[in-house]
């Protein structure tokens, strides 16, 4: 590498929406991309950022995109992992047309575990450096009000319970990823404490409860910018994550 881009960081990432940085414009139902510029956050490094973030991607669908990457992720100091939102969601039209029947999520707690597995294995496979961001918060009752604006609420309500169940189900599955992390000795960046640590962690979030507001993104990545720059200090020297 030449002296000019010695100090280049290439990273990418897998995820779903909250990967790519979808938020609400305005607080419309129409949704738009988080713009910032990562080389404001660090000092003496270029940060080069390729995003393979779908949204609605769940760990299959990601595991698909990872393999159709692989041969080129030995290239990228750092492949981040932002997976488990879609997963833990449910089909909830049918729900509230079917409270009574069984429903299971779109992708099941175990079979979540095993595919997030099959991703890690794949990047590490292909020399790739991989790591996890746990799960930021949602806010149940406005996420509640989104999804089910055209739907029977009432029937939704029966199934679940309590609208308290929605974020407990989610924390279930963010707590799948830390486990997964420590299990698998991956390098995990806690994005879910950096939003419980505000007081009023909802006003990082938008109207429809579970994507980020512009606060929410500048968050996410501020705190993974200082964990890379803590662990790079930690290995003294080596580039982010490496």
């Amino acid at each position: 590498m030449d002296n000019e881009h010695k100090n280049d960081v290439k990273m990418c990432v897998f995820g779903d929406s909250i990967g790519k940085g979808i938020l609400q414009q305005n607080d419309s139902d129409r949704y738009g991309l988080f713009k910032i510029d990562l080389n404001d956050l660090v000092e003496h490094k270029r940060i080069i950022l390729d995003n393979f973030s779908k949204m609605g991607s769940t760990v299959a669908k990601g595991l698909s995109i990872v393999k159709r990457h692989s041969s080129k992720l030995s290239n990228y100091d750092s492949v981040f992992l932002e997976f488990g939102g879609n997963d833990c969601s449910y089909a909830w039209n049918e729900i509230a047309e079917d409270p009574k029947r069984e429903h299971i999520p779109k992708t099941p707690a175990i079979t979540f575990e095993k595919t997030y597995t099959e991703i890690i294995d794949e990047i590490k496979l292909n020399d790739g450096n991989p790591i996890m961001l746990s799960l930021p918060p949602l806010v149940p009752e406005r996420y509640f009000e989104w999804f089910s604006k055209s739907l029977n609420r009432e029937n939704i309500l029966k199934w679940v319970g309590s609208i308290d169940v929605i974020y407990r189900w989610q924390e279930m599955y963010n707590l799948k990823v830390v486990l997964l992390a420590k299990k698998l000795s991956i390098p995990l960046i806690d994005i879910r404490s950096a939003f419980l640590n505000k007081r009023q962690y909802k006003d990082f979030l938008c109207k429809d409860g579970i994507h980020p507001n512009d606060s929410g993104y500048e968050l996410i990545y501020n705190t993974i910018m200082k964990a890379m720059q803590e662990r790079n200090m930690q290995k003294d020297g080596v580039v982010f994550g490496k």
